[in-house]
């Protein structure tokens, strides 16, 4: 097997890039690493977390862009920078995998996409609970009509960071919907497809005196036969424990509570139950999947993706109908 080579441009303190690079690193057997680079001043902005990066040769942007042998890039830098950095990647041809959910600029992004779906190179981007395996199995079963028609779903991402995060996010549209809502957005639009309307409700919780950072959002998706539910807070106790999805059926339902559960980073395991039977109050068995890696399956498939070996089940089109719905869920 050719491996593939690759660089990534940039890192970050409140997203992955620091564990992306390492699953890159992880997966030697299908990447090469080439280099890395730090724009933005990444190296002073974000020093605590240069580590991964030892041993590999720190490169300027322009030399990864313009190396023809540097097949992929991934693209980690603060959201707000992540769709310039890969438009210049799509520019010179490059294989994308991108930080979600993309910058601020719902033109900027569909430029990016006009960009690679023209030259026809893949473009991934870091929704990780794409590949949990508990998800990807009840899509699946949900698809094939296990559960019946879809009256909703319910998706919750929540958290409680410090000051620091709650101010940064002050910086964002919609502030916790632009960071982790469009996680949750991403699985309702899997189960339902794009909302025939989006109604917001993105707030300040007050936590923090003269900060009206968005930490509390919220957004209804109206469909045909229902409405669906994104949530997002940054400042609930306990809140990472009930990351949770839930899909309602006419025929059952499917529930993920937590959606993942750290045993030893990045090792994951799922905890979920399902009713496929009548009756509103029937008793439940809660079941535990076998651990997961959370990047890991992400980064083999942008590798097969790479080789031609799979299509990318999150083509363009839907990437550019997913941003544009998370815009309307950040106003």
């Amino acid at each position: 097997m050719r491996k593939i080579r690759m660089a990534q441009i940039g890192t970050s303190r409140n997203s992955h890039g620091r564990e992306i690079f390492a699953t890159f690193a992880s997966l030697s057997d299908i990447f090469e690493i080439v280099g890395y680079a730090l724009p933005e001043n990444e190296r002073v902005l974000v020093s605590e977390r240069m580590d991964v990066f030892e041993g590999y040769r720190e490169m300027s942007v322009e030399e990864i862009l313009s190396d023809p042998t540097i097949e992929a890039v991934s693209v980690e830098t603060e959201e707000k920078y992540l769709t310039k950095y890969a438009q210049m990647a799509a520019d010179a041809g490059k294989h994308i995998h991108m930080e979600k959910p993309g910058g601020i600029s719902l033109e900027d992004f569909e430029k990016l996409i006009a960009t690679v779906k023209t030259n026809g190179t893949v473009f991934s981007t870091g929704y990780m609970y794409r590949y949990n395996p508990v998800v990807r199995d009840m899509v699946a079963r949900a698809k094939a009509g296990e559960i019946g028609e879809i009256i909703s779903v319910e998706a919750q991402m929540n958290c409680r960071h410090g000051e620091d995060v709650v101010r940064w996010l002050s910086g964002y549209p919609g502030g916790m919907m632009f960071y982790l809502g469009c996680h949750m957005v991403d699985l309702v639009m899997q189960f339902m497809g794009v909302p025939d309307r989006v109604v917001p409700f993105n707030k300040s919780s007050g936590r923090f005196p003269d900060c009206d950072s968005k930490d509390f959002a919220m957004a209804v998706l109206e469909y045909k036969n229902g409405a669906s539910l994104v949530k997002t807070c940054d400042a609930e106790m306990g809140g990472f424990s009930r990351r949770q999805l839930v899909v309602t059926g006419t025929k059952g339902r499917f529930m993920i509570e937590p959606l993942e559960v750290t045993i030893k980073y990045p090792l994951q395991y799922t905890k979920y139950n399902e009713c496929l039977a009548d009756g509103w109050n029937r008793a439940v068995e809660w079941k535990n999947s076998e651990e997961h890696d959370r990047y890991r399956a992400m980064l083999e498939a942008f590798g097969s993706m790479v080789r031609g070996e799979i299509e990318n089940p999150f083509g363009y089109d839907y990437e550019l109908e997913l941003f544009r719905t998370l815009k309307k869920c950040c106003e």
